[in-house]
Protein backbone atom coordinates (compact mmCIF):
# COMPACT_ATOMS: atom_id res chain seq x y z
CA UNK A 1 0.00 0.00 0.00
CA UNK A 2 1.81 2.97 -1.18
CA UNK A 3 1.22 6.88 0.97
CA UNK A 4 -1.53 8.02 -0.76
CA UNK A 5 -3.59 5.00 -0.82
CA UNK A 6 -2.79 4.70 3.18
CA UNK A 7 -3.69 8.17 3.48
CA UNK A 8 -6.99 7.42 2.17
CA UNK A 9 -7.45 4.39 4.00
CA UNK A 10 -7.26 6.60 7.49
CA UNK A 11 -10.51 6.55 9.59
CA UNK A 12 -12.08 4.39 7.03
CA UNK A 13 -12.41 1.38 9.19
CA UNK A 14 -16.20 0.47 10.09
CA UNK A 15 -17.44 -2.06 12.99
CA UNK A 16 -20.84 -3.67 12.86
CA UNK A 17 -22.04 -6.45 15.56
CA UNK A 18 -25.64 -7.89 17.49
CA UNK A 19 -24.09 -5.43 20.28
CA UNK A 20 -25.73 -2.06 20.39
CA UNK A 21 -23.35 -1.05 23.33
CA UNK A 22 -20.34 -2.53 21.91
CA UNK A 23 -21.09 -1.16 18.19
CA UNK A 24 -21.25 2.66 20.47
CA UNK A 25 -17.92 1.91 22.06
CA UNK A 26 -15.91 1.53 18.95
CA UNK A 27 -17.64 4.48 17.65
CA UNK A 28 -16.33 6.33 20.15
CA UNK A 29 -12.62 4.98 19.67
CA UNK A 30 -12.67 5.54 16.72
CA UNK A 31 -13.24 9.09 17.16
CA UNK A 32 -11.70 9.77 20.09
CA UNK A 33 -8.16 8.06 18.68
CA UNK A 34 -8.27 9.97 15.42
CA UNK A 35 -8.85 12.92 17.19
CA UNK A 36 -5.53 12.62 18.70
CA UNK A 37 -3.76 11.96 15.29
CA UNK A 38 -1.92 15.28 13.92
CA UNK A 39 -1.05 14.78 10.21
CA UNK A 40 1.81 16.41 8.69
CA UNK A 41 1.64 20.28 10.86
CA UNK A 42 4.35 19.93 13.35
CA UNK A 43 8.09 19.74 13.34
CA UNK A 44 8.20 15.77 14.68
CA UNK A 45 6.05 15.12 11.53
CA UNK A 46 3.42 12.55 11.46
CA UNK A 47 1.89 11.36 15.01
CA UNK A 48 -0.90 11.05 17.40
CA UNK A 49 -0.66 11.77 21.28
CA UNK A 50 0.59 8.99 23.02
CA UNK A 51 1.11 9.81 26.56
CA UNK A 52 -0.79 12.13 29.09
CA UNK A 53 -3.43 14.41 27.55
CA UNK A 54 -2.23 17.57 27.19
CA UNK A 55 1.40 17.51 27.00
CA UNK A 56 1.43 17.00 22.80
CA UNK A 57 3.81 14.18 23.00
CA UNK A 58 4.48 10.69 22.77
CA UNK A 59 6.49 7.96 24.80
CA UNK A 60 8.29 4.63 24.20
CA UNK A 61 5.50 2.33 26.19
CA UNK A 62 2.35 4.31 25.12
CA UNK A 63 3.28 4.17 21.47
CA UNK A 64 4.09 0.22 21.51
CA UNK A 65 0.90 -0.64 22.58
CA UNK A 66 -0.83 1.82 20.57
CA UNK A 67 0.52 0.71 17.60
CA UNK A 68 -1.72 -2.40 16.66
CA UNK A 69 -4.83 0.24 16.91
CA UNK A 70 -2.77 2.83 14.95
CA UNK A 71 -2.63 0.68 12.21
CA UNK A 72 -6.30 -0.51 11.86
CA UNK A 73 -7.16 3.27 11.81
CA UNK A 74 -4.45 3.61 8.79
CA UNK A 75 -2.24 5.32 10.92
CA UNK A 76 0.99 3.51 10.35
CA UNK A 77 2.66 6.00 8.80
CA UNK A 78 2.31 8.10 11.90
CA UNK A 79 3.30 5.03 13.88
CA UNK A 80 6.54 4.44 11.40
CA UNK A 81 7.62 7.99 11.82
CA UNK A 82 7.01 8.16 15.54
CA UNK A 83 9.03 4.94 16.10
CA UNK A 84 11.68 5.92 13.72
CA UNK A 85 12.62 9.28 15.66
CA UNK A 86 12.76 6.61 18.92
CA UNK A 87 15.37 4.71 16.29
CA UNK A 88 17.30 7.64 15.16
CA UNK A 89 17.54 8.78 19.72
CA UNK A 90 19.68 5.78 20.38
CA UNK A 91 22.69 6.76 21.23
CA UNK A 92 26.36 6.11 23.26
CA UNK A 93 26.02 9.44 25.41
CA UNK A 94 22.73 7.81 26.94
CA UNK A 95 24.10 4.16 27.43
CA UNK A 96 22.37 3.23 24.27
CA UNK A 97 19.02 4.43 25.55
CA UNK A 98 16.98 6.89 23.38
CA UNK A 99 14.45 9.52 24.13
CA UNK A 100 11.50 8.12 26.29
CA UNK A 101 9.37 11.23 25.40
CA UNK A 102 9.28 13.32 22.43
CA UNK A 103 7.27 15.93 21.93
CA UNK A 104 5.66 17.87 18.65
CA UNK A 105 8.94 20.44 18.51
CA UNK A 106 10.88 17.05 17.66
CA UNK A 107 12.53 17.79 21.25
CA UNK A 108 12.68 15.32 23.85
CA UNK A 109 9.78 16.08 26.31
CA UNK A 110 10.99 18.50 29.20
CA UNK A 111 9.43 16.88 31.98
CA UNK A 112 11.45 13.54 31.24
CA UNK A 113 14.80 14.58 29.70
CA UNK A 114 17.18 17.94 31.61
CA UNK A 115 20.31 16.51 30.17
CA UNK A 116 22.09 13.19 28.73
CA UNK A 117 23.11 12.44 32.41
CA UNK A 118 19.55 13.12 34.21
CA UNK A 119 16.64 11.95 32.30
CA UNK A 120 13.76 9.61 32.80
CA UNK A 121 14.12 6.32 30.93
CA UNK A 122 12.38 2.26 31.66
CA UNK A 123 14.86 -0.28 30.43
CA UNK A 124 12.08 -2.67 29.04
CA UNK A 125 11.16 0.61 26.41
CA UNK A 126 14.23 -0.71 23.41
CA UNK A 127 12.94 -4.08 23.73
CA UNK A 128 9.20 -3.08 23.67
CA UNK A 129 9.98 -0.82 19.86
CA UNK A 130 12.12 -3.70 18.56
CA UNK A 131 8.98 -6.04 18.96
CA UNK A 132 6.61 -3.31 17.84
CA UNK A 133 8.30 -2.85 14.41
CA UNK A 134 8.47 -6.36 14.16
CA UNK A 135 4.81 -6.28 14.67
CA UNK A 136 3.98 -3.33 12.05
CA UNK A 137 5.91 -5.43 9.92
CA UNK A 138 3.52 -8.57 10.71
CA UNK A 139 0.40 -6.06 9.65
CA UNK A 140 1.75 -3.96 6.71
CA UNK A 141 3.95 -5.71 5.19
CA UNK A 142 6.48 -2.76 5.16
CA UNK A 143 9.72 -3.61 4.52
CA UNK A 144 11.34 -0.44 6.04
CA UNK A 145 11.12 -2.01 9.31
CA UNK A 146 13.20 -5.15 7.62
CA UNK A 147 15.89 -2.70 5.59
CA UNK A 148 16.22 0.71 7.04
CA UNK A 149 19.80 1.48 8.42
CA UNK A 150 18.02 3.61 11.14
CA UNK A 151 15.98 0.45 12.35
CA UNK A 152 18.59 -1.87 11.93
CA UNK A 153 20.92 0.23 13.73
CA UNK A 154 18.28 0.52 16.59
CA UNK A 155 17.99 -3.29 16.56
CA UNK A 156 21.46 -4.04 16.77
CA UNK A 157 22.41 -1.39 19.07
CA UNK A 158 19.30 -2.73 21.60
CA UNK A 159 20.56 -6.39 21.47
CA UNK A 160 24.44 -5.85 21.66
CA UNK A 161 25.84 -2.06 23.39
CA UNK A 162 22.22 -1.53 25.39
CA UNK A 163 22.86 -4.77 26.72
CA UNK A 164 26.10 -4.65 27.58
CA UNK A 165 25.65 -1.10 29.53
CA UNK A 166 22.91 -2.08 31.96
CA UNK A 167 24.16 -5.67 32.80
CA UNK A 168 27.22 -5.32 34.79
CA UNK A 169 26.98 -8.20 36.16
CA UNK A 170 27.22 -10.11 32.77
CA UNK A 171 24.35 -12.64 33.29
CA UNK A 172 22.08 -11.55 30.69
CA UNK A 173 19.68 -9.71 32.77
CA UNK A 174 20.02 -6.11 32.94
CA UNK A 175 19.69 -4.44 36.58
CA UNK A 176 19.08 -1.31 37.59
CA UNK A 177 21.39 0.36 40.90
CA UNK A 178 20.06 3.10 43.44
CA UNK A 179 22.21 5.07 41.59
CA UNK A 180 20.91 5.65 38.34
CA UNK A 181 18.37 7.53 40.17
CA UNK A 182 15.79 7.62 37.11
CA UNK A 183 18.52 6.99 34.48
CA UNK A 184 17.27 3.41 33.70
CA UNK A 185 14.44 2.07 35.48
CA UNK A 186 13.88 -1.50 35.53
CA UNK A 187 10.07 -2.06 35.32
CA UNK A 188 7.02 0.30 33.76
CA UNK A 189 6.17 0.39 37.17
CA UNK A 190 6.46 4.05 38.62
CA UNK A 191 6.08 3.50 42.13
CA UNK A 192 9.67 4.11 43.77
CA UNK A 193 10.22 0.77 44.61
CA UNK A 194 13.17 0.46 41.82
CA UNK A 195 14.31 -3.01 42.31
CA UNK A 196 16.83 -4.39 40.52
CA UNK A 197 15.28 -6.77 38.09
CA UNK A 198 11.60 -7.07 36.87
CA UNK A 199 9.57 -9.33 35.40
CA UNK A 200 8.19 -6.85 32.83
CA UNK A 201 11.88 -6.11 31.48
CA UNK A 202 13.11 -9.82 31.32
CA UNK A 203 9.42 -10.17 29.32
CA UNK A 204 10.27 -7.21 27.07
CA UNK A 205 14.03 -8.93 26.32
CA UNK A 206 12.54 -11.40 25.35
CA UNK A 207 10.33 -10.15 23.07
CA UNK A 208 13.18 -8.47 21.49
CA UNK A 209 15.40 -11.06 21.05
CA UNK A 210 12.53 -13.05 19.64
CA UNK A 211 11.56 -10.25 17.38
CA UNK A 212 15.77 -9.76 16.46
CA UNK A 213 15.66 -13.53 15.81
CA UNK A 214 12.87 -13.52 13.67
CA UNK A 215 13.57 -10.57 11.49
CA UNK A 216 17.29 -12.46 11.07
CA UNK A 217 15.15 -15.52 9.74
CA UNK A 218 13.17 -13.23 7.09
CA UNK A 219 16.25 -11.95 5.95
CA UNK A 220 18.13 -15.55 5.32
CA UNK A 221 20.35 -14.35 8.22
CA UNK A 222 20.37 -17.89 10.09
CA UNK A 223 23.68 -17.62 11.94
CA UNK A 224 22.11 -15.16 14.33
CA UNK A 225 18.47 -16.01 14.00
CA UNK A 226 19.62 -19.47 15.95
CA UNK A 227 21.39 -16.64 18.26
CA UNK A 228 19.10 -14.50 19.68
CA UNK A 229 16.59 -17.72 19.76
CA UNK A 230 18.43 -19.01 22.01
CA UNK A 231 19.28 -16.16 24.37
CA UNK A 232 15.40 -15.91 24.07
CA UNK A 233 14.97 -19.59 25.19
CA UNK A 234 17.55 -18.72 28.25
CA UNK A 235 15.70 -16.24 29.35
CA UNK A 236 12.43 -17.67 29.30
CA UNK A 237 14.14 -20.39 31.27
CA UNK A 238 15.45 -18.24 33.95
CA UNK A 239 12.40 -16.77 34.63
CA UNK A 240 10.42 -20.12 34.54
CA UNK A 241 12.64 -21.87 36.77
CA UNK A 242 13.71 -19.44 38.98
CA UNK A 243 10.92 -16.34 39.27
CA UNK A 244 8.44 -18.96 40.35
CA UNK A 245 6.90 -18.63 43.97
CA UNK A 246 5.57 -21.90 44.51
CA UNK A 247 4.34 -20.73 48.00
CA UNK A 248 1.82 -18.13 46.05
CA UNK A 249 1.30 -20.15 42.97
CA UNK A 250 2.37 -17.07 40.93
CA UNK A 251 5.87 -15.51 39.54
CA UNK A 252 7.85 -12.96 41.32
CA UNK A 253 7.28 -9.64 39.90
CA UNK A 254 11.23 -8.46 41.32
CA UNK A 255 14.19 -8.92 42.51
CA UNK A 256 15.17 -6.27 45.42
CA UNK A 257 18.39 -4.86 45.34
CA UNK A 258 19.13 -7.08 48.35
CA UNK A 259 19.07 -10.03 45.79
CA UNK A 260 15.66 -11.61 47.57
CA UNK A 261 12.65 -11.49 45.33
CA UNK A 262 10.04 -8.98 46.44
CA UNK A 263 6.63 -11.29 47.20
CA UNK A 264 3.91 -9.09 46.42
CA UNK A 265 2.02 -8.96 43.24
CA UNK A 266 3.65 -6.15 41.19
CA UNK A 267 1.63 -4.94 39.07
CA UNK A 268 2.53 -4.90 35.10
CA UNK A 269 5.56 -6.67 36.21
CA UNK A 270 3.54 -9.49 36.31
CA UNK A 271 1.02 -9.40 33.57
CA UNK A 272 3.11 -8.40 30.49
CA UNK A 273 5.01 -11.60 30.63
CA UNK A 274 1.47 -12.67 29.66
CA UNK A 275 1.23 -9.60 27.10
CA UNK A 276 4.76 -10.12 25.43
CA UNK A 277 4.33 -14.59 25.74
CA UNK A 278 6.99 -15.19 27.67
CA UNK A 279 5.85 -18.32 29.71
CA UNK A 280 5.46 -21.76 28.01
CA UNK A 281 4.96 -23.85 30.97
CA UNK A 282 1.07 -25.10 30.81
CA UNK A 283 0.28 -25.35 34.32
CA UNK A 284 2.36 -21.93 35.01
CA UNK A 285 0.67 -20.30 32.20
CA UNK A 286 -2.72 -21.11 33.70
CA UNK A 287 -1.98 -20.17 37.59
CA UNK A 288 -0.01 -16.76 36.12
CA UNK A 289 -3.50 -15.77 34.38
CA UNK A 290 -5.74 -16.81 37.71
CA UNK A 291 -3.19 -14.87 39.74
CA UNK A 292 -3.56 -11.23 36.86
CA UNK A 293 -7.30 -11.84 37.46
CA UNK A 294 -7.54 -12.59 40.58
CA UNK A 295 -5.37 -9.43 41.56
CA UNK A 296 -6.40 -6.78 38.73
CA UNK A 297 -4.70 -3.73 37.97
CA UNK A 298 -3.73 -0.36 39.44
CA UNK A 299 -4.48 2.11 36.63
CA UNK A 300 -6.61 2.30 33.66
CA UNK A 301 -3.25 2.21 31.25
CA UNK A 302 -2.54 -1.32 32.42
CA UNK A 303 -6.31 -2.45 32.17
CA UNK A 304 -5.95 -1.02 28.17
CA UNK A 305 -3.41 -4.69 27.94
CA UNK A 306 -5.97 -7.05 29.59
CA UNK A 307 -8.23 -7.89 26.66
CA UNK A 308 -5.15 -8.41 23.98
CA UNK A 309 -3.45 -10.53 27.25
CA UNK A 310 -7.29 -12.96 27.63
CA UNK A 311 -7.39 -12.78 23.99
CA UNK A 312 -4.05 -14.08 23.37
CA UNK A 313 -4.40 -16.74 26.20
CA UNK A 314 -7.57 -18.21 24.85
CA UNK A 315 -9.82 -16.70 27.31
CA UNK A 316 -12.33 -14.94 25.24
CA UNK A 317 -15.10 -14.31 28.14
CA UNK A 318 -12.51 -12.15 30.23
CA UNK A 319 -11.26 -10.52 27.47
CA UNK A 320 -14.87 -9.06 26.35
CA UNK A 321 -15.86 -7.95 29.92
CA UNK A 322 -12.71 -6.13 29.91
CA UNK A 323 -13.33 -4.51 26.71
CA UNK A 324 -16.72 -3.50 27.83
CA UNK A 325 -15.36 -2.21 30.92
CA UNK A 326 -13.26 0.06 28.69
CA UNK A 327 -15.71 1.70 26.44
CA UNK A 328 -17.44 2.06 29.46
CA UNK A 329 -18.66 6.39 29.44
CA UNK A 330 -18.44 6.04 33.20
CA UNK A 331 -15.04 4.36 33.04
CA UNK A 332 -12.49 7.19 35.07
CA UNK A 333 -9.78 8.82 33.04
CA UNK A 334 -11.53 6.46 29.80
CA UNK A 335 -9.87 9.86 27.81
CA UNK A 336 -5.97 8.73 28.12
CA UNK A 337 -5.27 8.38 24.37
CA UNK A 338 -4.14 4.17 24.86
CA UNK A 339 -7.41 3.16 25.73
CA UNK A 340 -9.21 4.07 22.64
CA UNK A 341 -6.31 2.44 20.83
CA UNK A 342 -6.12 -0.55 22.81
CA UNK A 343 -9.90 -0.55 22.12
CA UNK A 344 -9.80 -0.62 18.57
CA UNK A 345 -6.44 -3.22 18.51
CA UNK A 346 -8.48 -5.56 20.86
CA UNK A 347 -11.60 -5.72 18.67
CA UNK A 348 -9.61 -6.34 15.12
CA UNK A 349 -6.71 -8.62 16.55
CA UNK A 350 -8.44 -10.47 19.52
CA UNK A 351 -12.19 -10.35 18.68
CA UNK A 352 -12.24 -11.34 15.02
CA UNK A 353 -8.72 -12.54 15.63
CA UNK A 354 -7.31 -10.82 12.59
CA UNK A 355 -3.08 -11.39 11.52
CA UNK A 356 -0.88 -11.15 8.99
CA UNK A 357 2.19 -12.35 8.30
CA UNK A 358 4.11 -9.05 5.96
CA UNK A 359 3.40 -10.75 2.99
CA UNK A 360 0.53 -12.30 1.68
CA UNK A 361 -1.14 -14.28 4.21
CA UNK A 362 -3.98 -13.04 6.34
CA UNK A 363 -4.91 -15.65 9.18
CA UNK A 364 -8.44 -15.05 11.53
CA UNK A 365 -10.65 -16.73 14.22
CA UNK A 366 -13.28 -15.52 15.37
CA UNK A 367 -13.05 -15.29 19.17
CA UNK A 368 -16.87 -13.81 20.21
CA UNK A 369 -18.08 -13.76 23.31
CA UNK A 370 -20.95 -15.80 23.65
CA UNK A 371 -23.49 -13.35 23.69
CA UNK A 372 -22.17 -11.88 20.42
CA UNK A 373 -24.36 -13.67 17.14
CA UNK A 374 -22.64 -11.66 14.79
CA UNK A 375 -19.20 -8.88 13.97
CA UNK A 376 -18.22 -7.29 11.24
CA UNK A 377 -15.26 -5.47 10.58
CA UNK A 378 -14.77 -4.06 6.93
CA UNK A 379 -12.54 -1.54 5.34
CA UNK A 380 -9.32 -2.67 7.64
CA UNK A 381 -5.83 -1.87 5.88
CA UNK A 382 -3.90 -4.91 5.82
CA UNK A 383 -0.56 -5.86 4.13
CA UNK A 384 -1.18 -3.82 0.69
CA UNK A 385 -4.67 -4.84 0.96
CA UNK A 386 -8.39 -3.47 2.35
CA UNK A 387 -10.23 -6.49 3.90
CA UNK A 388 -13.43 -6.93 5.07
CA UNK A 389 -13.82 -9.67 8.14
CA UNK A 390 -17.72 -11.10 9.01
CA UNK A 391 -18.05 -13.75 11.89
CA UNK A 392 -21.48 -15.61 12.62
CA UNK A 393 -20.53 -16.45 16.30
CA UNK A 394 -17.78 -18.98 15.75
CA UNK A 395 -19.67 -21.29 13.27
CA UNK A 396 -19.27 -19.10 10.18
CA UNK A 397 -16.63 -16.46 8.74
CA UNK A 398 -16.48 -14.97 5.60
CA UNK A 399 -13.42 -12.70 3.61
CA UNK A 400 -13.85 -9.63 0.98
CA UNK A 401 -10.33 -8.79 -0.59
CA UNK A 402 -11.48 -5.18 -1.61
CA UNK A 403 -8.32 -4.34 -3.01
CA UNK A 404 -4.79 -5.13 -3.50
CA UNK A 405 -3.03 -8.38 -3.93
CA UNK A 406 -4.22 -12.03 -4.28
CA UNK A 407 -3.82 -13.10 -0.59
CA UNK A 408 -3.52 -16.40 1.04
CA UNK A 409 -6.49 -16.73 3.70
CA UNK A 410 -5.61 -19.22 6.90
CA UNK A 411 -9.35 -19.57 8.08
CA UNK A 412 -9.23 -20.74 11.68
CA UNK A 413 -11.87 -22.29 14.03
CA UNK A 414 -11.12 -22.60 17.72
CA UNK A 415 -12.61 -25.99 18.33
CA UNK A 416 -11.90 -29.51 16.37
CA UNK A 417 -14.08 -29.82 12.53
CA UNK A 418 -12.29 -32.37 9.96
CA UNK A 419 -14.45 -30.67 7.70
CA UNK A 420 -15.98 -27.18 6.24
CA UNK A 421 -17.47 -25.66 3.68
CA UNK A 422 -15.36 -23.35 1.55
CA UNK A 423 -18.45 -21.29 -0.93
CA UNK A 424 -20.14 -24.54 -0.05
CA UNK A 425 -17.86 -26.46 -1.21
CA UNK A 426 -16.61 -29.38 1.25
CA UNK A 427 -12.91 -29.01 2.25
CA UNK A 428 -11.15 -31.10 4.73
CA UNK A 429 -9.66 -28.86 7.91
CA UNK A 430 -6.45 -29.35 8.87
CA UNK A 431 -5.69 -29.23 13.01
CA UNK A 432 -3.47 -27.60 15.37
CA UNK A 433 -2.66 -27.67 19.11
CA UNK A 434 -1.89 -24.65 21.43
CA UNK A 435 -0.43 -24.70 24.22
CA UNK A 436 -3.27 -25.03 26.65
CA UNK A 437 -4.41 -28.45 24.61
CA UNK A 438 -6.41 -27.04 22.76
CA UNK A 439 -7.01 -28.08 19.07
CA UNK A 440 -7.62 -25.64 16.17
CA UNK A 441 -9.10 -26.40 12.63
CA UNK A 442 -8.21 -24.72 9.67
CA UNK A 443 -8.39 -24.17 5.93
CA UNK A 444 -5.98 -22.50 3.58
CA UNK A 445 -7.71 -20.62 0.79
CA UNK A 446 -6.63 -18.09 -2.27
CA UNK A 447 -8.82 -14.71 -2.19
CA UNK A 448 -8.18 -12.84 -5.34
CA UNK A 449 -8.97 -9.17 -5.34
CA UNK A 450 -12.60 -8.25 -5.35
CA UNK A 451 -13.74 -11.51 -4.49
CA UNK A 452 -15.54 -12.82 -1.26
CA UNK A 453 -14.81 -16.13 0.18
CA UNK A 454 -17.62 -17.57 3.23
CA UNK A 455 -16.18 -20.28 4.86
CA UNK A 456 -18.68 -22.71 7.51
CA UNK A 457 -18.23 -25.34 10.04
CA UNK A 458 -19.86 -28.72 9.55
Amino acid sequence: MNDVEVEKSIGKVEFESSSTFLNKGFTWAKQEALSYAHNGEDVVGLWYEAALPGRAAFCMRDVAHQSAGAAILGLQNHTKNMLSKFAEGISSVRDWCSYWEINKENTPAPVDYQSDSDFWYNLPANFDILDTCYRQFLWTGDTEYLNNPKFITFYEKTINEYVRAWDKDNDGLMEHYPEYGRRGIASYNEDGLQPLIAGDLISAQYAGYSAFAKINELKGNHKLEKVYKEKAAQLQKIYQNDWWNEGSSRFYGARLQNGEFYEPYYDIANFLPLYFGLISDKEKLKLALKDVKRNGVVNVEGKSYFPEIYYKNGDKEEAYAILLELIDPSLIRREYPEVSYAVIGSIATGMMGISANGDTKITTMSQLPNELEWAIMRNVPILNNVIDISHNSNRETSLTNRSGNTLTWKVQFSYKKDQCLINNVTVDLQHEYGLDGVVTSFAIVTVNEGETICASAI
